[in-house]
């Protein structure tokens, strides 16, 4: 039998798994880490609302000035 020098079949296999897996860990790097995102909304759209005053109350009018002593 010949001496094939890794050139044979199961070594082309092996390297084109090996090909496989890191073609993957680099497209899933760049999947998650949003490279090639092409319009990324980074807009935030906060509403805050207040909850309204309480109603100011009406201060009791003033007692009406006593009428002028007549003469």
């Amino acid at each position: 039998m010949a001496e094939d020098n890794g050139n044979g079949t199961g070594s082309n296999a092996v390297w084109a798994i090996a090909f496989v897996i890191v073609v993957a860990i680099i497209a899933g790097v760049v999947y998650y880490s949003g490279i090639l995102k092409t319009n990324p909304n980074k807009n935030v759209d906060i509403k805050v609302t207040v909850p309204a005053a309480p109603a100011a109350t009406a201060a009791p009018a003033p007692p009406a000035a006593p009428p002028a002593p007549q003469r």
